[in-house]
């Protein structure tokens, strides 16, 4: 479906960018992403709660430094999770595939 102007619509840029066969899968995809978000909104803060962490108490690198090494980990876990529910695992396994490769490259030695 095009635009106004000829262009194609955002539904179908993403398409072409994620290189998904139906429309039907981007709104699968956007849908594993709002209901992981929503999930992650609800649970970070009981997790960070449990491992102490205060919220407006002047820690404020501290506090960033957990949520990434808690909350960031379990986002990719729940992420998966509901791309199995969602029927898009397969979608959300590659992308976690080329995050970690890109880590990976990260901290490998560069060879000249």
């Amino acid at each position: 479906m095009l635009d106004q102007n000829g262009k194609p619509g955002f539904l179908q840029r993403l398409q072409t960018k994620w290189k998904l066969k139906s429309l039907l899968q981007v709104v699968l995809v956007l849908v594993v992403f709002a209901c992981t978000g929503f999930t992650i909104l609800f649970i970070k803060n009981p997790i960070l709660d449990f491992f102490g962490v205060e919220r407006g108490g002047g820690q404020g690198f501290l506090n960033t430094v957990l949520y990434l090494l808690l909350v960031l980990p379990l986002y990719q876990i729940i992420l998966l999770i509901y791309g199995f529910i969602f029927g898009q695992f397969s979608f959300f396994w590659e992308k976690e595939k080329q995050i970690f490769r890109r880590m990976g490259g990260l901290f490998s030695k560069k060879k000249k």
